[in-house]
């Protein structure tokens, strides 16, 4: 004699009290597009660098993952690349495919394939590749100078430099 599985609990309706994030609102909208583009798993669109490693990442854009019955088993991953660094990500195809497996948890990702295009992307330049850099801000010489006195009497210059720039970041960040 077989039971029937119980129903799942209810979700408790609980009000939000405050302000919802962002990410809250926007999550199944993300979802829902990363899915029409074959990104079950979003984490490898939002996460790209940390999947990829930093190297790749500057250099590719993960476009689309196709399931075709063709292929068999498993999905198609393309990526976007320029044709200057297309031989050096080709070499590095293999570890990059067990670097999203392990991103989905198994073995989803059967082939990649590499989609070369301008350094800064498709027809219109919307995809550029690497990001820029963040623009420095101008340090207080009172700031500075409190900073240098605080790690003035630590001998070693690596961590003397550390010092300084912990200290001028916590005398210059505002005040709450």
């Amino acid at each position: 004699m077989t039971r029937a599985p119980a129903p799942p609990p209810a979700k408790p309706n609980r009000r939000m009290r405050g302000f919802e994030a962002a990410s809250g609102l926007l999550q199944d909208r993300i979802r829902k597009a990363g899915e029409k583009r074959g990104f079950a798993v979003t984490r490898l669109l939002t996460h790209w660098p940390e999947v990829a490693g930093e190297d790749l990442a500057r250099i590719t854009r993960p476009v689309k993952v196709g399931y075709g019955a063709r292929e068999g088993f498993g999905a198609t991953l393309t990526i976007l690349v320029s044709s200057a660094h297309a031989p050096l990500v080709q070499m590095q195809l293999p570890a990059l495919k067990e670097r999203v497996n392990a991103c989905y948890g198994y073995a989803a990702i059967h082939r990649i394939t590499l989609t070369q295009t301008a350094p800064s992307g498709f027809a219109e330049g919307q995809a550029l590749f690497d990001p820029a850099p963040p623009a420095p801000r101008p340090v207080d010489p009172a700031v500075k100078a409190r900073a240098a006195e605080t790690a003035d009497g630590v001998q070693d210059e690596g961590l003397k430099a550390a010092l300084e720039r912990l200290a001028q970041n916590f005398l210059s960040r505002a005040k709450a």
